[in-house]
C-alpha cells in the first residue's frame, strides 16, 4: 500500500540504490545526496524496495503516486463488485423471437464477464416433460459455444430446471482486444435504444 512506503526523512539507511524521476538508474548513492536531489526537483524520495541491499529508492511526486494508486484500487473494487451472476428465464414452449432476444442478452452478460443462471420454468403438466427444458438448454449452449462454458450442468430444482453458464476466457480476451482496436465511425440508428430487464418473463 502507498502509505507503507518510507518517504524522505523517514529513510534512515546511509545509502540507497537510486532511480531518478526520469527512470534512470543512478546506482548506489548516499541517502542525503539522493534526498537533496529530490528536494532540488521539488519531488520526494520514496523507498520502493525496502528489502533490497541497499534499499531501492525512487524520486517521484509521492502525492500524485498515492492518488493514482488509490484510483486504481477503487477501479479494481468497482469491477469486482459489478461482475456477478445474472439470471435469464425461459419457458419450454418459448417462441423463436423470444428465444433469440433472451439469448442475445445472455451473450451480452457473458461478454461483460458475468455468470448467467439459466432457469427453465415449467407450468402445469409441462413439469412431466423435463426433456423439453433440456432441449432449450442444449439449443442455448450450442448457440453460445464461442462465448460460454457450462459451469453447472442442467438439473431440476422444484418446478424449474437450472443451468449456470460462465464466460469463456478466450472469448473474453477477444472482446477486450476488439475494444482496444480503432473503432470505425458508426452512423446512429434512427430507432431509440430499448432498456430491458435482466429477467424477461413471458405472459
Amino acid at each position: 500500500m502507498p502509505g507503507d512506503h518510507r518517504v524522505n526523512d523517514r529513510i534512515r539507511v546511509d545509502t540507497v540504490r537510486l532511480i531518478d524521476n526520469e527512470g534512470t538508474q543512478r546506482g548506489v548513492v548516499p541517502t542525503r545526496e539522493a534526498l537533496a536531489l529530490a528536494r532540488s526537483l521539488d519531488l520526494d524520495l520514496v523507498e520502493i524496495a525496502p528489502t533490497a541491499q541497499p534499499p531501492v529508492c525512487r524520486i517521484m511526486d509521492y502525492g500524485k503516486f498515492k492518488f493514482d494508486e488509490a484510483q486504481k484500487a477503487k477501479e479494481s473494487r468497482r469491477k469486482t463488485q459489478n461482475v456477478g451472476v445474472k439470471e435469464m428465464k425461459y419457458r419450454p414452449k418459448i417462441g423463436p423471437g423470444d428465444f433469440d432476444t433472451k439469448t442475445r442478452l445472455v451473450e451480452k452478460f457473458l461478454n461483460e464477464g458475468h455468470k448467467v443462471k439459466i432457469t427453465i420454468m415449467f407450468r402445469g403438466r409441462e413439469s412431466a416433460h423435463p426433456e423439453l427444458g433440456k432441449k432449450i438448454l442444449d439449443r442455448l449452449v450450442e448457440r453460445l459455444t464461442d462465448v460460454a462454458k457450462v459451469e453447472s450442468a442442467a438439473k431440476l430444482d422444484g418446478r424449474n430446471m437450472i443451468m449456470v453458464l460462465g464466460p469463456e476466457k478466450k472469448a473474453k480476451a477477444k472482446v477486450e482486444s476488439a475494444k482496444e482496436a480503432p473503432q470505425q465511425e458508426v452512423v446512429p440508428s434512427i430507432s431509440a435504444d430499448v432498456t430491458m430487464e435482466v429477467s424477461i418473463e413471458e405472459n
